[in-house]
C-alpha cells in the first residue's frame, strides 16, 4: 500500500480502456469481424470483454485460437489493429460518472492525465474524438518510456508532466499490473472493479488502496478529498 489518501491531492491518472473508457464494444466488433474472415462464428461478447485489457495480443490470440509463436500471428495481429484504427472512437463512450469526476477536478484546480500500454497513434485520436473538457494535461503510452506498466516510469512520466508528486497523486487502473504500477510509483490507488476483468480475478486481492464497483463511486472516492 502506499498509504493513506493524499493529503493534498494534485493530480489524478487514469489508466484508459476499462478505466477511463469504455471501449470493448468496439473490440468486440473487431474480434468478431476478424473470425468472421476466417469463417468463424462469432464468441460470446463477455469473453472478448474481459480480454481487452490484456490488449490486442490476446484478442488475436482468443479470437483465431492462435498463440504468438504461430507463424501467422504478427499479421493477423495487424489486421486486428487495421481493423480497429479504422473505427476509433465509433462505439466508445466514458464510463458513467467519468465527466462528472472531470468536471469536479477541474473546479477543484486538480490536474488529469492518462497512462495506458495503447499506442499513441491509436491513443491520441481516441482522445482527440472524446473531447473531454478540459483534455488531459499528460498522456503516456508505452513508445514514451523504454518499460510499459507494471514497471512504474510511465506513471512517474505523467507525474513529471502534471508537475506533481507521485505521493500527492492517485492511479485508477483495471488491472493488477496498474495497481503494480501505482504502488511502485509511490502513488494512491484506486481498483476499478468494473473494468475488464476476467471471472477468475479478484480485484480485491490486488492491494490497491481503494475499490470502486463503478464510475460514480470512484468520483465519490475521489472528490471526497476535496469536499
Amino acid at each position: 500500500m502506499s498509504g493513506g489518501f493524499p493529503a493534498r491531492l494534485e493530480a489524478v491518472v487514469f489508466d484508459l480502456d476499462g478505466t477511463l473508457l469504455d471501449t470493448a464494444p468496439e473490440f468486440i466488433g473487431v474480434v468478431q469481424q476478424l473470425r468472421a474472415e476466417h469463417d468463424l462464428g462469432p464468441l460470446p461478447e463477455h469473453e472478448i470483454r474481459a480480454t481487452v485489457s490484456d490488449g490486442a495480443r490476446a484478442m488475436v490470440a482468443l479470437a483465431l485460437s492462435i498463440s504468438e509463436a504461430d507463424e501467422i500471428f504478427e499479421s493477423k495481429r495487424q489486421r486486428f489493429l487495421e481493423i480497429y484504427a479504422g473505427g476509433l472512437g465509433s462505439d466508445t463512450t466514458p464510463y458513467a460518472g467519468i465527466e462528472d469526476l472531470l468536471e469536479l477536478l477541474d473546479d477543484a484546480g486538480i490536474a488529469w492525465g492518462i497512462s495506458t500500454n495503447k499506442p499513441s497513434y491509436l491513443t491520441n485520436p481516441l482522445i482527440e474524438s472524446m473531447a473531454f473538457t478540459p483534455p488531459p494535461a499528460s498522456i503516456v503510452c508505452p513508445d514514451h518510456v523504454s518499460q510499459p506498466k507494471p514497471n512504474p516510469e510511465p506513471l512517474l512520466l505523467n507525474c513529471k508532466q502534471l508537475q506533481c508528486d507521485p505521493a500527492n497523486a492517485v492511479y485508477v487502473g483495471d488491472h493488477l499490473r496498474d495497481i503494480e504500477a501505482g504502488r511502485a510509483a509511490g502513488m494512491y490507488t484506486i481498483a476499478a472493479a468494473y473494468g475488464y476483468i476476467h471471472e477468475r480475478e479478484d480485484p480485491q486481492s490486488w492491494g490497491a488502496d481503494q475499490v470502486a464497483s463503478d464510475g460514480h463511486a470512484l468520483a465519490g472516492l475521489i472528490s471526497a478529498a476535496f469536499d
